[in-house]
Order: C-alpha cells, then sequence, then structure tokens
C-alpha cells in the first residue's frame, strides 16, 4: 500500500499548518514554497481538503488556511478521504496489478497484515497525536 502523491502531499501541508499553530491563517503561496509543492497542484488539494472540512478557507486581506474542528477530530483517514485515497486499495505491493484473496501474489499473506495495521492507523490516528508525538506547534 503506498498513498499517492496527492494523499501524501496533503498530509504534508495539514502537518505543516498543526505544526505552526493550526488556528493561524496561512497563505497558498507560503505553504507551496515552504513545502516545495507546485502552487496550482496545492490549490487543488487545498480545495478537496476545504470541501471535506479538515480546513477552512477565508479571503481577504486576513484570509488564508486554518484548521476547521479540533485536532482530535480530525484522523488522517478523514485527509485522505477528502483527497479520494482508498484505504481498501487491493493494489499488488511488488506492482502486480490487483492482488486480493482470488489473486494473490507470493507475499499477499505476510503483507496483508501490515497493511490492514496500516489502514488501522489511519483510521484511529488524529492530528491531536501528531502534537503527543512530538511534532510542535
Amino acid at each position: 500500500m503506498k498513498l499517492n502523491n496527492t494523499s501524501q502531499y496533503a498530509i504534508r501541508i495539514v502537518a505543516y499548518i498543526v505544526q505552526n499553530g493550526s488556528k493561524n491563517k496561512y497563505n497558498a503561496k507560503d505553504i507551496s514554497k515552504k513545502l516545495s509543492i507546485p502552487y496550482k497542484y496545492l490549490t487543488k488539494i487545498m480545495s478537496l481538503l476545504v470541501e471535506g472540512n479538515i480546513i477552512l478557507s477565508s479571503r481577504g486581506r486576513e484570509g488564508g488556511y486554518n484548521i476547521a474542528k479540533e485536532l482530535s477530530e480530525i484522523k488522517i483517514g478523514d485527509i485522505l478521504e477528502a483527497v479520494k485515497e482508498s484505504l481498501h486499495q487491493e493494489e499488488c505491493v511488488l506492482g502486480n496489478h490487483l492482488c486480493n484473496k482470488m489473486e494473490k501474489c507470493i507475499l499477499h499473506d505476510k503483507w496483508l497484515f501490515t497493511k490492514n495495521s496500516m489502514q488501522e492507523m489511519f483510521k484511529n490516528t488524529t492530528l491531536d497525536d501528531f502534537i503527543a508525538k512530538g511534532v510542535q506547534r
């Protein structure tokens, strides 16, 4: 199970906001520069995160982006869902297209435990856990 670029960027964006103070407002151009994410790509991701109620967007001179809810209410899985990442993908870890109970690769049964653990981690890890695990605001 590998997260696509959009998902990786989305988590990095949200982590950056949390790390630097989730109540502050952040400019898309600044985030783009700080995280080395192409501006147009970042704004598309930000739109998905706004639609997914992960971040808020406000326009104007005092506008910007910040976290939409309490950190304890947002899970990594919510971020992935907002950017349309499937937690239940059946892509083979070896790159053999699909890998499921019907069409197993040689690592399927061994990889299944790790894959399920990752899925559980995404479902249960909140942004508050970022802070608890040492990510500083």
